[in-house]
């Protein structure tokens, strides 16, 4: 038997590195296969592009992704070519020889990996006899009318043959690793090894199919983990055969991994099976040359979304739009899972807030979830016509009235400001004000809803009264529809309206991770998450006083309904009672946790998943290190010196605070100091073996 080869990791400049030389990455390829391979359906896509360029980094020429061919996607995001792998090449070649239809190309993403698409239609008519096969090696029955798991059966199907294809072609090297993602593509995992292939496989769940569904039927998931039928709760939602399937891949796998650690124990309860590894999701994060250009584009791009507000509101803009907050919730429209309906709650005990104390802040809350709509709404797209008018109508009086104050003082006279405007002047500027009278309340949604009656938000908003009455310093608008820079009401890109915004607000009870308050905090725009989401769990994980750093964790596991409500409404009301500095300082800190959410950080946790298969599989050629899960020194960042040690976050009790306490926090807060401090903490270096033995941890490290 030969030595084993043994695996572990350190970092160079904050990218993985094999440590061990006898092992290039030469002798090793990779393949992740999921259904979202240049098909956007939901986050998983986002994983996928987003870690493809430092697993390209990594692997090079060996790293391959696996998905399903269609031609509206392709089109606009792949580069054909031939595939530089001749094994890999004469694989395709045999599929195709018997009718099939495989592609192989660049994904135009950064990074550009290799992408290898089976078309699904090409392969329909063996489905019956696939089916048959599958149930063969799993005892699970497809339903004829469930089309997406009769197509997860020929992608899997066709997974597995390529594989096997391929690594028939070898004798020793290279060795293949296959790491799936979600049950679409778990098919071809179970068939793999069914057939005792040399493939080390991972399967990673990024939600349960079954948590999923009973959150959404305001279930209480977390209480009650221990006490669901599961087999009976899968049946009674017409889905046991997808779970099954999801069920089978988890237990076949050689490593099981999930996206955080509250879906590490659902996939435990769910699942019947604690995951081998966490595998945290990340972001590509980019740095700007001049350290708070974010800072600008936040007050750029805010007052684009202040020029709306002046449309939406025209005739009832009695508020100060610089003593304006822009808050926001973002995503699919589950109304529960995502917490609109708590967020809605605390949104009513806000607007008490506010009135009772008489703040001159006002705060505009937008809800940018699509739904069904029929076009956009007249009253709103008056308002922006109503301001463009005006917009004009001073630009001409302006303009006028320049000429004239020009031809006086080029004649050395001070000019009569009574005479400088005539008549007609004054009527344009009459007519124009009459033209901003309205009879109505500016509307709460931006679009005709087509069921609106039954619509939960509009019926919630109905129930708590927020309609934009004039004593409301809390207003709503609803935008059932994703952004876009071409929109005719709020031309911006997502990306655009979030650095506009002050706070991103995600009280979600059912998150596997959470990617809308995760982009917020890279832009260095602060948000509120909860401790049932895998990016709150993450940032408790990681830093010591979440809130310092514009992250607010709403407690929704350990606290009632109501306790959690009052606990969201205290967040936003402090937020409100922060005067500019203090949100710069907060948006500062923000950007700074940026680093922790880097790929190049966060792909140690797919390194270790990876090297685990690589020794499960082939135990006699690969062996890991004992006690080697990956964790992370110094990799936990402390509370910010200026912020008080206190359980409240420079949070007052009253709206009226005296200018000698935010002197003084002035005086404490050390941007530079502070900043080289973080970049510290995030840049220590890593491994994935034990600490050595005598050495104590220092305060401050942290293991995951």
């Amino acid at each position: 038997m030969p030595l084993a080869r043994s695996l572990s990791m350190t970092s160079l400049n904050g990218l993985p590195q094999w440590e061990d030389e006898d092992l290039p990455v030469e002798d090793l390829l990779l393949f992740e296969v999921s259904w979202e391979v240049t098909n956007k359906v939901g986050g998983i896509y986002t994983v996928i592009q987003t870690k493809a360029k430092t697993t390209a980094d990594e692997w090079g020429e060996n790293y391959f992704l696996i998905g399903p061919y269609f031609e509206q996607n392709v089109k606009t995001q792949v580069e054909f070519c031939e595939p530089p792998n001749p094994a890999v090449k004469k694989a395709m070649d045999s599929m195709k020889s018997q009718g099939y239809q495989v592609f192989f190309g660049r994904w135009l993403i950064e990074g550009s990996p290799y992408v290898l698409l089976f078309d699904i239609g090409s392969a329909a008519w063996n489905l019956d006899r696939w089916k048959g096969e599958f149930w063969e090696v799993s005892n699970i029955g497809i339903p004829f009318h469930d089309r997406e798991a009769n197509d997860a059966v020929i992608f899997g199907s066709l997974t597995a043959w390529f594989l096997k294809e391929l690594s028939c072609q070898f004798d020793d090297k290279p060795h293949i690793i296959a790491h799936f993602h979600e049950w679409q593509a778990g098919v071809g995992l179970i068939l793999s090894r069914s057939q005792k292939l040399p493939v080390a496989t991972i399967f990673t769940t990024h939600a349960t199919l079954l948590g999923r569904y009973l959150c959404a039927a305001s279930i209480d998931f977390y209480n009650n983990l221990n006490h669901f039928d599961i087999d009976k709760e899968a049946g009674e939602r017409q889905i046991y055969h997808r779970y099954c399937m999801e069920r089978a891949s988890v237990h076949c796998a050689h490593v099981f991994t999930t996206v955080s650690q509250i879906t590490a124990t659902e996939a435990e309860h769910m699942l019947k099976k604690s995951p081998d590894v966490v595998t945290p999701n990340g972001l590509n994060v980019k740095k700007f040359s001049a350290i708070h250009e974010f800072q600008n584009l936040h007050s750029m791009y805010k007052a684009r979304i202040q020029e709306f507000i002046r449309g939406h509101f025209y005739g009832h803009l009695d508020f100060n739009l610089d003593k304006t907050l822009f808050f926001f919730i973002a995503g699919r429209y589950e109304f529960s899972n995502k917490g609109a309906d708590m967020f809605l709650e605390a949104l009513s005990r806000l607007n008490f807030l506010l009135r009772v104390h008489k703040t001159d802040v006002t705060v505009v809350v937008f809800f940018i979830m699509p739904a069904k709509t029929n076009n956009f709404n007249v009253e709103t797209l008056k308002g922006q016509a109503v301001r463009k008018q005006l917009w004009d109508t001073a630009q001409s009086v302006k303009e006028k009235f320049g000429r004239k104050l020009y031809d006086a003082l080029l004649k050395g006279e001070i000019p009569d400001l009574n005479k400088i405007l005539d008549r007609d002047d004054i009527t344009v500027m009459k007519r124009a004000i009459f033209s901003t009278q309205r009879h109505s309340l500016p509307p709460v949604t931006t679009h005709n809803m087509i069921d609106d009656s039954n619509d939960p938000i509009l019926n919630t908003i109905r129930r708590i009264g927020l309609f934009n009455n004039r004593t409301d310093r809390v207003k709503v608008i609803l935008h059932p529809e994703f952004l876009s820079s071409t929109s005719p009401l709020l031309p911006l890109d997502y990306e655009e309206f979030v650095r506009g915004c002050h706070l991103g607000v995600f009280p979600s009870y059912y998150e596997p991770w959470g990617y809308t308050p995760a982009e917020c905090t890279v832009m260095g725009i602060p948000s509120v998450t909860t401790n049932l989401s895998g990016f709150g769990c993450f940032m408790q994980e990681h830093v010591a006083d979440p809130a310092a750093y514009g992250i607010y964790i709403v407690d929704r596991r350990f606290r009632s309904p109501d306790e959690s409500c009052n606990q969201l409404t205290q967040f936003l009301y402090g937020f409100c009672q922060q005067n500019r500095r203090q949100r710069i300082i907060q948006r500062n800190r923000t950007e700074r946790l940026s680093d922790l959410l880097d790929w190049r950080y966060l792909g140690r946790y797919y390194m270790h998943a990876r090297h685990l298969a690589l020794s499960r599989t082939f135990p006699d050629k690969f062996e890991m290190e004992p006690n080697a899960p990956p964790k992370t020194e110094g990799f936990r960042f402390p509370r910010p010196s200026s912020v008080p040690p206190s359980p409240s976050v420079s949070q007052h009790s009253s709206p009226h605070h005296s200018e000698d306490e935010d002197e003084d926090e002035d005086e404490r807060y050390d941007e530079d100091e502070e900043a080289e401090r973080d970049r510290q903490n995030i840049k220590s270096p890593f491994s994935l073996g034990a600490l050595p033995q005598g050495k104590k941890k220092q305060h401050g490290e942290y293991r995951n």
